[in-house]
């Protein structure tokens, strides 16, 4: 394997698939699909596809959303990426199209899309405008489609070619925060599945559970947490729709004890379903969940960063359950 960036990645996945098959298009705004990474090829999609396969749309998020959807239905595999600046307009249309569709049919439509939407609700300093965009709750309560949110460049590359080659519309949430992280990725491709959560940290004595931007944090807790002699068992939910439950219910039957760790808003966050469904199922568990405040974030890095959850929040959470 070989260190690769996230971004490169995510890009690598979708070359090979553009190579494979020659109808499938990468539709784009503001961010060309050009990544770099030491040692290795440059990937560039426009100029290795050409400009009638990667296009460069005007900033019309819902046009680009309807594109793929109608690129889709015609039969070609398509994947658009939205930036952080329009993440929240294109949901009418995925929840009321995209989502629809094949059940409007009776299975007869196909709709093998990729919409990429980035997250930026962990990111400090771009004020309230845009850095509440961490839609991954509003994203996975649509019918009919599935989200993931990976959190490793390995998971990135996989569960973007799984993504692509799924009949079905995947909305993949692209953490703007995870963007700088490398780790070891094949050079072949691969794919993870897109309806199992990870366990990234095996324990006995709590089961904290997170996604995305909130992973890094909740691993770093969990050293902290065992440099103290408590053991945490980290689950990377990875895929919020279908949410894999018997991972989740498995840890927390043995542990007894559940902590959820979201970037999100507090109020329904991912962490809230994951107890829910825990609940369900488990008695006699004790539940805490550390999410951000239901308040839109300041412009302020300090003020931001004060409200975002990070390691000690969820190790003091932590402590408070296992106390």
């Amino acid at each position: 394997m070989t260190e690769k960036s996230w971004i490169y990645a995510v890009l690598e996945a979708a070359q090979h698939e553009m190579r494979e098959d020659p109808a499938m298009t990468w539709i784009f705004e503001l961010t060309p699909p050009v990544a770099s990474n030491p040692d290795m090829p440059v990937i560039n999609l426009e100029t290795e596809f050409g400009r009638r396969r990667v296009v460069n749309t005007g900033i019309d998020e819902n046009w680009m959303a309807s594109t793929v959807i109608g690129a889709g239905l015609a039969g070609s595999r398509s994947v658009t990426y939205i930036p952080y600046q329009g993440a929240a307009m294109p949901f009418q249309v995925i929840q009321n199209h995209a989502g629809k569709l094949r059940h409007m049919t009776g299975g007869v439509a196909s709709i093998p899309v990729v919409f990429i939407i980035e997250l930026t609700g962990q990111t400090p300093g771009f004020a309230g405008q845009h850095s509440d965009y961490e839609l991954d709750t509003a994203y996975a309560h649509i019918a009919g489609v599935r989200t993931v949110v990976p959190s490793t460049p390995y998971d990135a590359k996989g569960m973007m070619t799984a993504a692509i080659r799924s009949p079905d519309p995947v909305v993949f949430l692209n953490p703007a925060g995870l963007r700088t992280l490398s780790g070891e990725v094949p050079d072949e491709p691969y794919e993870v599945p897109l309806d199992k959560a990870a366990v990234r940290v095996e324990g006995s004595d709590l089961t904290i559970v997170s996604s995305g931007p909130g992973m890094p944090v909740s691993l770093e807790a969990a050293e902290r947490l065992a440099e103290e002699g408590i053991n945490a068992e980290v689950i990377d939910l990875r895929v919020l729709k279908e949410m894999d439950t018997e991972t989740l219910v498995t840890s927390v039957s043995k542990t007894r004890k559940l902590l959820t760790v979201d970037q999100s808003y507090y109020t329904l966050c991912p962490g809230a379903e994951v107890i829910a469904r825990v609940a369900e199922n488990v008695e006699g568990v004790r539940y805490k969940r550390v999410a951000f405040p239901d308040a839109p974030p300041p412009a302020s890095p300090e003020m931001f960063l004060w409200m975002r959850p990070d390691a000690e929040n969820v190790a003091e959470a932590a402590r408070q359950l296992v106390g």
